[in-house]
């Protein structure tokens, strides 16, 4: 593929896109997103090589993604190439702070599951907030926005469901 198709099919600028590939900047978590989409394979394939028949992920080999303020940190769960329509991250939020998401390919949805601490979750049919245990789905093709508002960190789990 070349870049030029890259950019059509990501959404991602040519310039941006070669800036990347040379090492000359350091794509954003959104950005690597729309890249996956773009190429059309899992965003965990980004991080590593496809998985044998039989896929391990020790937590230890897991390569932690930063937001670019630190306050966000998302950590795959799954084996890499364990299935080309979903993958699973443990996601942490800082204490008071908040995530804008951008939107993924058209289809694509997200299933969270508070583990520990508070979500609330911006998405635009509204806000919903949770608790430790709760669960929500929502379609994950438009802009949404995980927000911890408790005076701890907040773990959850995201599924995230490809249309394909």
């Amino acid at each position: 593929m070349s870049l030029d198709e890259l950019a059509v099919a990501s959404g991602v600028s040519r310039a941006a896109l070669s800036q990347i590939e040379t090492a000359k900047s350091n794509p954003t978590l959104g950005v690597l997103w729309k890249i996956a989409v773009g190429l059309g394979i899992p965003f965990s394939e980004l991080l590593g090589e496809s998985a044998p028949t039989v896929g391990v992920l020790r937590r230890a080999d897991t390569q932690v993604l930063r937001s670019a303020d630190g306050k966000m940190e998302s950590r795959p769960v799954t084996p890499t190439g364990s299935s080309s329509f979903l993958e699973v991250y443990e996601l942490r939020l800082a204490a008071r702070s908040s995530h804008q998401s951008e939107a993924h390919a058209a289809g694509t949805k997200e299933i969270l599951v508070v583990l520990s601490g508070q979500l609330r979750l911006h998405v635009s049919e509204g806000v919903f907030d949770l608790g430790a245990g709760d669960s929500v789905s929502f379609a994950a093709d438009k802009s949404h926005t995980y927000e911890n508002p408790a005076p701890q960190e907040a773990r959850y789990h995201n599924v995230i469901v490809y249309d394909r």
